[in-house]
Formats: C-alpha cells, structure tokens, sequence
C-alpha cells in the first residue's frame, strides 16, 4: 500500500487535505477517491496559495465552488432542496466557468434549453434569483485569504419574458377524474390539500408531532411550524370530517403522517402525479393548484376573505397562540362546508372500500 502524502487522509472513500501552507490553514475535501488525484489537487492548491500569500495573486474561483459554498451555509434554508436542483441544473453551462468571467450572455443556452423543456417562464426567473443570490455572497460576504471579495462586483443577469402562468383550480369531476389513476397514498394527499389548503412541502414534512387536541372538545388541528411554513409564520390547519377520516387511517404507521413504507416523501410532483395527470388529459394541472381549489371553493361555500385568509396562511403574523377557541371552531366550521361536496363522502368511501 503506498504511503499518503502527508497532509492527505483518507474519510470514508473520499481524500481529504489538512495541512498548513504559508500560515494559511487548509482543511477541505479533494473530491478524490484515489490518492494520485488527491496528490495532484493538493499540490494545485499548495500552488495557488502560494501566490495567493507571497505574490499577492487572486486565486480564480468557479461558480461550482461559489454554489457549494452556498449550499454549505444554508442547510437551514426551507427552499434549500429546491435551491439545489437549480444549481444542479445550471452546472453543465457555468459550473467550471471562473466566477470573474461569468457575464449575461453565459446563460443563454440554458435558459433556450429549459425554454424548450417547457419550463416556466416564473419557474425560470426563480432559476437566475437563486444564482444572482450566490454571485453576489461572492461579492459582498465571501472573501480569500487577504480579504479580497472572492469577486469584485456581479453581472448583471438577465430576467426572462413569457406569459405568467394562470391558477388551475379544479371541479369536482376532474378532481375524480385525476385520483383515479393515483396510488392511494398520492390521492389521500391530494384529497387532503384539497380540503385543507396545505403545499406540496408542508404535507410532506407533516408528523404527528405537529398534531394538537383543542382542550375541551374531541378536535384536534395540525400546527405547520415557522421552519415548515412558507412565510415563516406558525399557523394552525383545522380539519373537517374529510381530512380527519384520511389521516386516521396512518395514524401510528410513521412519524410522518403522510409517508411511503415509512419514509418522508420529497414531493408529491413524482412520476406517480404526473402519470396520473397525463391520463386523466389535466397536464396543465400543478400540484399547487390544489390550493388554489381550496381557496375558491371556501369562496363558492360562502366563506369570507378573513377567515379565508387564515385558513390559507395568508395572514402575517396570526399564529396559533392568537386564535381563541372559538376562533378555531368557526374556522373548522368553515372548512366543514367542503365536505358537502359530492367528492366528500363518495371518495372516502371508494378509498375506505
């Protein structure tokens, strides 16, 4: 076995550096599994240290280790798997491209190729917001080893034109029409979104620990937590007779209340969606429009736009410690309206079935 450059060791199958050069301490992943490659990456970073620190060089930076970098310090972020796949995205076009020579034009390719993929034109300036943010961290808050920006000033990314996409909100036929050909987990889901106004996320990372009773009375609600929220404010999700019966039946089977064997879903927009979508003829249909059938049905129920409002999230700064308890029963009053719908009692019993 040969013997490891020193300051090279080995973590799991990957080479790692720790080592001092010129007073600079360098402690990073080689990205190596084996140790030739490790040695060379070591001796280019010895190399461009060196004339970092004695000639006063500015080491080039790639926009790959700008995104790892942004992807290290937001592992708290909600949006961050999201973030993810959009840098993941982008790396075939300006992932090794030096961070000082990435300008406007440098983005064209990618954004005709996601054009084409039919991406959205709201999805895709969502794309270039994420990768603006991390060029401009490496402009105002990362800096090397002499306290230069790891770039002097950003470029000035362009916004992209199309038509902003309309709410899809559905009927009930095609409401049916979509959970037919859906697993039944994925259609308990979207049953439940559907009377409870929940997104994608909050329903994936729902658990019973977010379950709470209203004292006095048999009720329970969910509480979508600040760090589960969209907008970062607590709030609570009354449930009708509908969303109770579909939740009892996993009750005690995972900690997440919607799972699969056990496991947290990462999105309900898998292949199982969108399979089920495609025959039902309802592409156009997202998984967020459930919520914005949520939203107009309370409207055709007679519901007003404050307690929509609240049931929805859509009030800054209600939490749960703000409603009374008989707040919480006008609310769980008004989402009870929903389950005289056709689709209420004819649904639970095809699944129960």
């Amino acid at each position: 076995m040969a013997k490891s450059t020193p300051g090279l060791r080995k973590k799991g199958n990957i080479w790692h550096i720790d080592k001092t050069i010129a007073g600079i301490k360098l402690r990073e992943s080689t990205g190596e599994t084996e140790l030739e490659a490790a040695e060379c990456y070591l001796a280019k970073r010895i190399q461009e240290i060196r004339k970092e620190v004695v000639y006063g060089e500015r080491r080039e930076r790639t926009f790959d280790e700008a995104a790892g970098r942004f992807i290290e310090e937001n592992g708290h972020k909600r949006s961050l798997d999201r973030d993810i796949d959009t840098l993941k995205a982008v790396m075939p076009y300006i992932g090794q491209i030096a961070l000082q020579k990435i300008h406007s034009a440098s983005l064209d390719q990618y954004i005709r190729d996601r054009k084409t993929a039919k991406i959205s034109a709201g999805t895709l300036n969502r794309d270039m917001a994420i990768i603006r943010r991390v060029l401009k961290l490496c402009v105002v808050m990362w800096r090397d080893e002499q306290g230069r920006p790891w770039l002097d000033s950003a470029p000035l990314l362009p916004s992209v034109k199309g038509k902003k996409r309309k709410t899809r909100p559905i009927s009930i036929a095609e409401q049916e029409k979509l959970m037919k050909g859906m697993p039944q987990y994925l259609a308990d889901m979207a049953l439940f979104a559907l009377h409870t106004g929940l997104r994608d996320q909050e329903l994936c990372g729902l658990k019973w620990e977010h379950e709470a009773k209203i004292s006095g009375t048999q009720e329970s609600v969910f509480i979508i937590t600040e760090e589960s929220a969209k907008n970062g404010h607590e709030r609570i999700v009354p449930l009708n007779a509908l969303a109770r019966s579909i939740v009892d039946r996993y009750r005690g089977q995972s900690e997440f209340v919607f799972h699969l064997k056990g496991n947290r879903l990462e999105r309900m927009n898998n292949r199982a969606w969108r399979k089920a979508r495609e025959a039902a003829n309802l592409a156009d249909v997202r998984v967020h429009d459930l919520r914005h059938t949520f939203g107009m049905r309370l409207r055709a129920a007679g519901v007003s736009f404050e307690d929509r409002q609240d049931l929805l999230g859509h009030h800054a700064g209600h939490i749960t410690t703000h409603y009374s308890k008989a707040e919480i029963a006008r609310l769980i009053e008004c989402v009870e309206l929903l389950c005289g719908d056709r689709h209420g009692t004819e649904l639970t019993l095809i699944r129960a079935a």
